[in-house]
């Protein structure tokens, strides 16, 4: 029986589901932790309850792979490597070159490298798994599916900074986004809960995790999107600053005696956000906990739901109105407060939280009231299975 394995490649992680395909049915998943550092976890889950787990050293992505292979036939997972016939890899910035999942020849394996200034932490790695796949499994097809492809629909007026026009046509300096995949699985799956054609829809996607982002689809199309350039724009996220004024680096720099800007970049990618707002912890988890004693815990709470309800607010202003919006990703899932915080702030537009539907953690969930004119929902997003069915459909 033929079966997909969905990768999502990290810079020092890989993550995996093994499908059978056209089933849909998840056959075992896994992941590799700590790549290249000491004691890496490598983790299998599989069967009914089934689990390995091994700690050593995981020198690079290739043994990784290496490992994963050999461990599906001894844990008779499968019975023989040809039994995966495609295999789909979550790439992160695919530009403006890719704007639909894409077989990966070795043309299309070069611009992945191309592209690798757009996120110097997640596209080496990916192409390097993807080279592993094609001197390990030579027959199997591999397919690229990109966080930005999603995103490529967005018009010029959304996408486009107000900076000189020529450095969109030199250098290609827009708004690409991310998270194109999570956000296209979950307006795809409200509109089935709405009961009409996506094409008929205006959704707003929330997702909302350590890293968060936003999406406006109307159509069944994104048109925009709060993730920028790179994902450090939009929302506060875990430790991200999210939308700031640019003017405040070189004043910052100056302050903090800095001269080169990558020292300040890392400082709102690792530094700020949640983390740097309550100085205890970039998970919400920690802060909810924290937040009845520290104030600054509690501020970065309330300051994280705040921006979530301005980029809805805005784009409902885009789309001149709104169907749905969706929570999804880690902290959209499980955290019910933050939920009822954001929509109640939007009762004005006919959105409601029923209190009692809104306490779930993980569950697809209609949250709203029976009389909302705008419906509300919890959607667990499944990256990976949306990653497996375009490989199920270009193998056609």
């Amino acid at each position: 029986m033929a079966k997909t394995i969905a990768v999502n490649a990290g810079s020092s992680s890989l993550k995996w589901q093994l499908y059978s395909m056209p089933e849909e049915v998840v056959i075992a998943k896994g992941i590799v932790e700590r790549i290249g550092l000491n004691d890496s976890i490598f983790t299998i889950k599989y069967g009914d309850g089934q689990k390995f787990e091994l700690v050593q050293d995981i020198e690079n992505h290739e043994v990784a792979i290496h490992m994963l292979l050999e461990q599906l036939i001894k844990l008779n997972i499968i019975d023989k490597l040809e039994e995966i016939t495609g295999a789909g890899h979550r790439i992160v910035a695919g530009g403006e070159h890719f704007k639909v999942s894409t077989i990966i020849d070795d043309a299309a394996l070069k611009l992945v490298d191309d592209l690798a200034e757009f996120a110097p932490l997640h596209n080496p790695a990916e192409a390097t798994v993807i080279r592993v796949f094609q001197k390990l499994l030579p027959e199997t097809l591999n397919v690229g599916v990109f966080d930005t492809s999603f995103h490529t629909s967005m018009p010029a007026v959304n996408y486009l900074y107000s900076l000189p026009k020529q450095y969109y046509n030199d250098f290609a300096a827009r708004k690409y986004g991310a998270h194109g995949t999570s956000h296209r699985y979950v307006s795809e799956r409200a509109a089935e809960l709405l009961g009409k054609p996506i094409e008929e829809t205006k959704i707003i996607t929330c997702h909302l995790g350590n890293g968060a982002s936003i999406t406006a689809v109307d159509g069944g199309k994104s048109i925009d999107t709060s993730m920028g350039f790179t994902p450090l724009a939009g929302l506060t996220m875990g430790t991200r600053s999210g939308d700031i004024d640019p003017s405040i680096l070189p004043y910052l720099m100056d302050k903090l005696g800095l001269t080169d800007i990558k020292d300040m970049i890392n400082i709102l990618n690792k530094e700020s956000g949640l983390l740097g707002i309550s100085g205890v912890s970039s998970d919400m988890r920690d802060l909810l906990e924290a937040s009845e004693e520290n104030p600054d815990a509690g501020l970065a709470i309330e300051i994280f739901e705040d921006r979530v309800r301005k980029y809805i607010g805005s784009y409902i202003a885009t789309m001149n109105g709104v169907d749905a919006i969706v929570f999804t990703a880690g902290i959209g899932e499980n955290d019910a407060d933050m939920r009822r915080n954001v929509i109640n702030g939007l009762t004005w537009l006919g959105c409601d939280i029923d209190e009692s539907k809104n306490n779930v953690r993980g569950e697809e969930t209609v949250l709203s009231t029976e009389n909302a004119k705008v419906k509300v929902f919890l959607i667990p997003t499944d990256e990976e299975l949306m990653i497996a069915r375009d490989v199920e459909a270009l193998k056609k």
